[in-house]
């Protein structure tokens, strides 16, 4: 795909994230200039996903291979420095918004239009999901049955790196506030990712 201004904001916006932890572990090193360059290449060896919704996701994906790449560091200790990064963030918060903005009823019917042209499949690494509206269980769900992580990692022959950015949908949902409830994901071997979402109990 193209390394786009937005492939390069979501670089920049990860590295940033990432920059005090890399510092500290790495002291006297340049590593996010190696890992911008690893990230900038994965991106273009990367399938194109058009205007996806989950643009982010697939950039996030791409910057923690090339972390991982670049750290010699094992998939565990680089989940665990980005996981922290992304908690100190405040550009993060300020993006991710809260539970209110996020569970907005308002934005189902677009919702609903991204729903309908993920079936389409016109993009061969873009996500295939069905959206749930509220129930008495749950307040917003999501059913994928594609992944564009999963793809990624797999076209960059580290598949296995996957289910650590699927935790990484836990450490979202707990900075806007809300609560993720998930059985399975691709990523571990099961047929769907089932993603329901909630406002934390006050």
């Amino acid at each position: 795909m193209k390394y786009t201004v937005m492939c390069k904001l979501y670089g920049f916006f990860y590295a940033d994230a990432c920059k005090r932890e890399l510092k500290n572990r790495f002291p006297g090193r340049n590593m996010p200039r190696a890992i911008q360059a690893e990230y900038k290449h994965i991106v273009l060896r990367a399938k194109d996903i058009g205007n996806s919704r989950l643009l982010s996701a697939y950039m996030m994906a791409a910057y923690f291979i090339a972390l991982c790449r670049n750290t010699g560091l094992m998939p565990e200790e680089n989940y665990q420095m980005f996981e922290a990064g992304l908690y100190d963030s405040r550009l993060l918060r300020k993006a991710l918004g809260d539970a209110d903005s996020y569970l907005d009823v308002k934005k189902m019917p677009g919702r609903k239009v991204w729903e309908k042209v993920s079936h389409e499949r016109k993009y061969e690494n873009d996500w295939v999901v069905d959206v749930l509206e509220k129930t008495d269980n749950y307040e917003l769900g999501y059913n994928y049955y594609e992944c564009g992580i999963c793809k990624l990692c797999k076209d960059e022959g580290c598949f296995e790196l996957a289910k650590y950015l699927c935790r990484l949908d836990f450490v979202m949902a707990d900075i806007m506030n809300m609560k993720l409830e998930r059985t399975g994901t691709i990523a571990e071997g099961a047929d769907f990712c089932d993603f329901r979402y909630s406002r934390k109990s006050k």
